[in-house]
Formats: C-alpha cells, sequence, structure tokens
C-alpha cells in the first residue's frame, strides 16, 4: 500500500518555515527522477503534499523574509542579500526579456488593480485569485510552477494569500518566493485600507535536489532544536 504524508507546517516568519520544511522533506520526501522539464536525469526529494502557514510573512527591510545560516557553517544562504529587490521586477511588473516565454509579473500584473478595485468594493468574496497558468503552458518546456495566488479578506479588515506550486525548489526558490509574493500582499493590503494577514502557501512537489542534501543536513542539525513552530504529519 502506497504511503504518503500530507504535513502542515505552522511558522512565524519565511525563515522559520523554511528551515521547518528543511526537515520535512529529509524526514517524509520520496525519491523523484525527472523525466520532463528542467533538469530530467536528476533525482530529488520531493513531498506529496504540504500546506505551510506564515503568520508573519512581511518584514523590512527585505533581507530579514530570507534565512540566513551562521557563518561557522561556511554554506553560502539559499537567497543573497538584496536579491528580494532584484526579483520584484519579476513579480511586479510586466515587463518579459527577450527569450523568455512569459514572467510572473506578466501574468499577475495586468490583474493586481482589478482585484484591488474589487476586494474594496466587494470584501466578502472567493472570486478574487490570481492567475498565472494558462492553457497554453501546456506546450512549453518550463510551465509556470506557480500557479495561482488566491486570496480572501477574512472579517473585512486583514487579507490572506493562498499561492500554489505545482513543483517548489525549496533551497533557494522557497524564500525568494516567498518574500516576493510577502512584499505583494503588503501592497496591496495597503491600497485596499486592510491588514496584511498571513501567507498559507500548498505544493504537491515541495523538493530539493542532491546538491543540497548535505547542505540541508548541516543546517537542520544546527536547527533542530530551536524551531519554535508545530509539525502535523497525517500519514495515508
Amino acid at each position: 500500500m502506497l504511503n504518503t504524508h500530507i504535513l502542515k507546517v505552522e511558522a512565524r516568519d519565511i525563515p522559520d518555515a523554511w528551515f521547518q520544511c528543511l526537515i520535512n522533506v529529509q524526514e517524509h520526501g520520496f525519491k523523484y527522477t525527472v523525466e520532463q522539464g528542467s533538469f530530467v536525469g536528476m533525482i530529488r526529494l520531493e513531498l506529496d503534499w504540504i500546506t505551510v502557514h506564515i503568520k508573519y510573512p512581511y518584514a523590512e527591510p527585505y533581507d530579514l523574509m530570507l534565512p540566513i545560516i551562521p557563518a561557522q557553517y561556511s554554506i553560502p544562504n539559499p537567497v543573497a542579500p538584496g536579491y528580494v529587490e532584484q526579483y520584484l521586477p519579476y513579480l511586479m511588473t510586466s515587463t518579459i526579456a527577450v527569450g523568455e516565454d512569459y514572467t510572473y509579473g506578466s501574468r499577475l500584473w495586468p490583474q493586481v488593480s482589478h482585484f484591488i478595485d474589487l476586494l474594496k468594493k466587494t470584501p466578502n468574496t472567493n472570486q478574487a485569485i490570481l492567475q498565472v497558468a494558462e492553457p497554453e503552458d501546456n506546450l512549453l518546456d518550463d510551465p509556470p510552477c506557480l500557479r495561482h495566488i488566491d486570496m480572501r479578506i477574512r472579517d473585512k479588515e486583514t487579507l490572506i494569500f493562498y499561492p500554489y506550486f505545482r513543483s517548489w525548489d525549496l533551497w533557494g526558490g522557497f524564500p525568494a518566493n516567498l518574500a516576493a509574493i510577502a512584499v505583494l500582499q503588503e501592497y496591496m493590503a495597503n491600497l485596499i485600507g486592510v491588514q496584511q494577514g498571513p501567507i498559507i502557501a500548498a505544493s504537491k512537489g515541495l523538493h530539493f535536489y542532491g546538491y543540497a542534501k548535505d547542505l540541508a543536513k548541516a543546517v537542520t542539525y544546527y536547527e533542530d532544536t530551536q524551531l519554535g513552530g508545530k509539525i502535523n504529519v497525517i500519514n495515508q
């Protein structure tokens, strides 16, 4: 009988979520051989399904949203300082560089003003969802990993983001993606006139590749007694 794991991580912030997810992938990940798309032939550890509840995703300066690995480990941080500012145009503008089929921003940004207006007028709606995926993406060699960002305003005062990733690189992609999404969330909440709430992200393909295996072991050995969060596992 197939043994799958449905996991839930509850975290204070993005670095806390990242450290907890490193533990989860090592403990519950299965070996997945890539047969289509990027890195064909490579083996990675991947989770069946995970939901990550980040209570306080946003921070300034932006580097505070990124994991920092203690210097004594001589391991580079998964995301370089200042990267969030460099990444934001990719998420929060419609610019597409030569050779790119799309960017997240080219799909998301044209929808943002519409949903700001909608959520101002009718905060109690389940129709506010920023779509990334398009049917034509099925023909691309590298279709979008981020498929959508669902949104809800709770009690007419708090904006919650629900991003979904079909495939999600944990080591560097996870913290960079979530930090930029938190900036977008803060931007929209301010213009709607509500508070920024949590991010509740989900994926059926959170993973890291072999090159990150030893790095993840070193990092979690240091951090595993310091995580204040809660991890729930349901075996099916």
